[in-house]
This record gives C-alpha cells, sequence and structure tokens, in this order.
C-alpha cells in the first residue's frame, strides 16, 4: 500500500485482494476486518457494503 494512499482506497485493494484468493470469503466479515484494519468510519464501511453490491450486480 501507497503511503499517504486514502484508507478507504487500501481497503477496497485489501478487500479485492482477499476475494481473489478466497472468492467465497464473506463478505461481511471482509467489510467488518477492513473497517478495524484500516479505521475507517461507519459511513465508510457502509460505502465498503455497497461497493460490494454494486460490483456483485455487474458480474
Amino acid at each position: 500500500m501507497a503511503a499517504g494512499e486514502a484508507p478507504i482506497k487500501q481497503a477496497v485493494k485489501w478487500i479485492d485482494d482477499q476475494l481473489r484468493d478466497n472468492p467465497a470469503a464473506d463478505r461481511v466479515k471482509l467489510v467488518d476486518d477492513a473497517a478495524r484494519r484500516f479505521d475507517l468510519s461507519p459511513l465508510d464501511a457502509d460505502f465498503l457494503f455497497r461497493h460490494l453490491a454494486e460490483r456483485a450486480k455487474t458480474r
């Protein structure tokens, strides 16, 4: 992760990496883990849930 990169971007990349390694991973747990790991606000976590839901619709 690049120094100074926004935590939400780091979280999105981290979740993408986790899903690439394990496509069956629990998305709720991943968002919760990312929120803790990257010290995200509840609003950021909500964005991650919506982001994952939108991506699931397009696949």
